[in-house]
């Protein structure tokens, strides 16, 4: 069998504030299918979706976005006013630099250097 990622299903509390957050960050308009299903398609990304689920969130992301950028500092500094928030420090090792972010629901991302 061989398959293509279509999109990427977030589960969130509010799907319509959620998308306006990831189409600030990443580009792209921000549609509401319903009040229970959000998307946006960033150019050059897969399709990010938004479901409502009931319970919120308890535990650290199972999978996390990697966004790469020049500056993650910058990169982070610009997504604040947005409802980002720094997860801990800049890290840089071996393979480059990153910073963990929380969007507005907590979920987990990074900015990171190639």
């Amino acid at each position: 069998m061989r398959a293509h990622v279509q999109e990427l299903v977030l589960d969130c509390g509010d799907p319509a504030a959620l998308v306006r957050f990831w189409a600030a960050l990443l580009g792209g308009e921000p549609v509401d299918r319903s009040p229970d299903w959000s998307f946006v398609d960033p150019p050059g990304f897969v399709r990010l979706a938004f479901q409502r689920v009931p319970e919120g969130k308890a535990v650290k992301n199972r999978m996390h976005l990697d966004l790469e950028v020049a500056d993650p500092e910058e990169a982070a500094d610009e997504a604040a006013p947005l409802g980002a928030v720094r997860a801990g420090g800049l890290v840089t090792d071996a393979q480059g630099s990153f910073q963990v972010m929380r969007d507005p629901e907590g979920n987990e991302f990074c900015f990171v250097t190639g």
